[in-house]
């Protein structure tokens, strides 16, 4: 279930690493235009959303039910990448509402799956989190979209490297809790041949 619902622990933490390198880059680099910034952003999700949909196919076998969760996280990441990245002409103000409705999607996923996680794992809160940052990263792009490049830099910034962090924990964790299962597996052919 753990997986089905936010999958992989090597997904998760390649997902927090790139938020983070993207949220350093967007600090360091405040000049940053909002335009390239915006675009920059438009790599980091469709990164994001084919990680997450990469970890749908690599392990579609090993899953009981439908990871519909995950599928709709990786196609909204790889939309979003897309129109950002055809469109570089559309208005930056365009692309904030664009980010926006992304961030609040993936928010609400991630406390979808944040409740059907809680008889399966402890610290089911982090995915919970990770989703109500997302959506209020997403309000507040909503609610001040011209306050000034510098501010949008910051939130934007910011938001990826919580965001990133706490993918990080939540890659952890899931490895951590994963760990017995792939040592059953390990063992399971070892039996089969001595037998």
């Amino acid at each position: 279930m753990i997986v089905v619902v936010v999958g992989n622990w090597w997904s998760l933490a390649l997902r927090g690493l790139a938020a983070v390198a993207f949220g350093v880059i967007a600090l360091v680099w405040p000049g940053l235009t909002l335009t390239a910034l915006v675009l920059l952003f438009g790599f980091y999700v469709l990164f994001d959303g084919l990680a997450t949909l990469a970890s749908v196919i690599t392990h579609r076998r090993e899953r009981e039910g439908v990871p519909w969760l995950l599928v709709l996280q990786g196609l909204a990441g790889v939309a979003v990448g897309i129109v950002t990245w055809a469109w570089p002409d559309v208005t930056a103000l365009a692309l904030l509402f664009l980010i926006a409705a992304w961030a609040f999607v993936i928010g609400v996923l991630e406390i979808v799956a944040a409740v059907l996680l809680r008889r399966e794992m402890r610290h089911e809160w982090a995915v919970g989190l990770i989703g109500l940052l997302s959506i209020v990263f997403a309000v507040v792009l909503v609610a001040a979209p011209v306050e000034g490049a510098l501010a949008i830099t910051w939130a934007i910034g910011w938001f990826a490297i919580f965001n990133g962090v706490l993918l990080l924990a939540l890659a952890y964790r899931v490895h951590k809790l994963l760990a017995p299962a792939r040592q059953d597996m390990r063992r399971s052919p070892r039996r089969v041949a001595t037998a």
